[in-house]
């Protein structure tokens, strides 16, 4: 990946709202910005099975799985192919 942010660091804020301007997906990295290659086929298939087998062991339950372009602030905002929360 190469950072699009190289001349100076952005702010968590500043993505954020950058990014709701952009044709393709984006992950920030202490204070840099990386455009993310499209997923495989093998990448896809994957994060589907451990969706779907999350959502059947968590039926009934108070947690909801979400699947794909989710971002989740864990000190980065990365993009998230299977959330469980």
């Amino acid at each position: 990946m190469i950072a699009l942010s190289e001349s100076f660091p952005v702010t968590p804020e500043e993505y954020l709202e950058w990014e709701k301007h952009q044709e393709i997906k984006h992950e920030y990295r202490d204070g840099d910005i990386y455009a993310m290659a499209g997923a495989s086929d093998a990448h896809v298939t994957i994060a589907g099975n451990i969706f779907a087998l999350l959502r059947n062991n968590v039926r009934g339950s108070n947690c909801r799985v979400y699947i794909s372009d989710m971002k989740a602030r864990l000190e980065k905002f990365i993009i998230i192919n299977v959330i469980l929360n």
